[in-house]
């Protein structure tokens, strides 16, 4: 059934005029009057509907139902992911959201290539926050994850985030999820970019109290790395039935 991520509050019995985007969205899909959807608005469930009219720049729905559905993993997971170039940030984003990431923090690297500051950041987020909205309507979790704002990461590792664990991929790495005693309710993983984090980043990392975590002897690029980092947490902490 078609989803979509509507941006308000939403109610069983409302009669709803759709936004622009998701009208054209549904013109795309040839929906016609009397089709089903999904609606939901980011803060958990979802809401069965049922199309009522559909014009050539407007259509409406009247919700039916409320479903009180989480796909949400058991382990809260955020991402902290230096800015990468070209479309490897997107893939990042889009492929964390389907494999449960619960937040994105864009880091402004050293060896970040693309250098991003005032309007011009604050556009890319908000780019960024619509690929991540897109990527919830096509897997199915109906609690939105957020892009924040571009931090250096001096002033990330200044937040101290509070997490039972906090692990910044490294090649000097030596522990093994495994090894952790016991599965953490809150986690962050932080990926470099290109070249990854130079010498003087990562040793500030690990004396902020990160731990540094390989994975494996093999080399990879910043976008493989951060979805094998998230991968391995799901499989050993998550909801991957492996």
């Amino acid at each position: 059934m078609p989803r979509f991520f509507i941006e308000t509050a939403l109610a069983t019995g409302q009669t709803l005029s759709l936004p622009d985007t998701v009208v054209r969205h549904i013109q795309v899909l040839r929906l016609k009057e009397s089709d089903s959807l999904t609606l939901f608005n980011g803060q958990g469930g979802e809401y069965q509907a049922t199309l009522l009219s559909l014009q050539k720049r407007d259509a409406s729905c009247e919700i039916t139902r409320f479903d009180d559905i989480s796909r949400e993993s058991p382990i809260w997971l955020g991402l902290a992911q230096a800015i990468s170039s070209g479309d490897r940030m997107e893939f990042t984003l889009q492929k964390g959201v389907e494999m449960g990431v619960s937040l994105f923090q864009p880091i402004a690297a050293e060896r970040s290539v693309v250098k991003l500051s005032g309007d011009r950041a604050d556009k890319r987020v908000q780019r960024w926050q619509e690929i991540v909205q897109s990527a919830c309507e096509q897997c199915g979790r109906n609690t939105l994850p957020q892009v924040l704002p571009i931090l250096s990461l001096t002033e990330w590792l200044q937040q101290q985030q509070q997490a039972e664990a906090r692990l910044i991929l490294s090649p000097l790495g030596t522990q093994k999820l495994a090894d952790i005693a016991s599965a953490p309710k809150r986690a962050w993983l932080m990926a470099g970019p290109e070249g990854g984090y130079s010498a003087r980043e990562e040793g500030a990392a690990l004396d902020a109290g990160w731990t540094p975590l390989k994975l494996g002897p093999r080399i990879l690029r910043t976008e493989t790395a951060a979805l094998a980092a998230v991968a391995a947490v799901q499989a050993v902490w998550g909801d991957y039935c492996i």
